[in-house]
């Protein structure tokens, strides 16, 4: 997927589609896991779809639930979410990062030794 150590770093204009294109997965994550939040408010809590979305992209933003869980299974589920969330948050930023990252060590041609 990435050019190897001896190779050329791509041309901008092939960086930029190589980034477009992690950014693209990365939303892909995110709305996906978003998905799934408002899935388990609706089941577990009995919101409404609005309400689930609010409630879910605030947990994903990392504000916290709107509402309170007021069942067992919402609390259970409000917390697996929210630990979800933190890691969701690592695996976007670490994707939408990776191509940076990899254009930065292979200007400078860092190695392990």
């Amino acid at each position: 997927m990435y050019e190897r150590h001896q190779e050329r770093v791509l041309p901008l204009g092939a960086f930029l589609q190589r980034v477009a294109g992690h950014i693209g997965v990365a939303a892909l994550v995110v709305l996906a896991s978003l998905l799934v939040g408002m899935l388990g408010y609706a089941h577990f809590e009995r919101l409404g779809w609005l309400d689930a979305f609010l409630n879910a992209a605030m947990l994903m933003g990392g504000m916290g639930p709107v509402e309170s869980p007021q069942t067992g299974a919402g609390k259970l589920f409000a917390g697996l979410y929210a630990l979800y969330c933190g890691m969701v948050f690592l695996v976007v930023a670490s994707i939408v990062l990776a191509p940076v990252a990899h254009r930065l060590l292979h200007r400078f041609h860092w190695r392990e030794k």
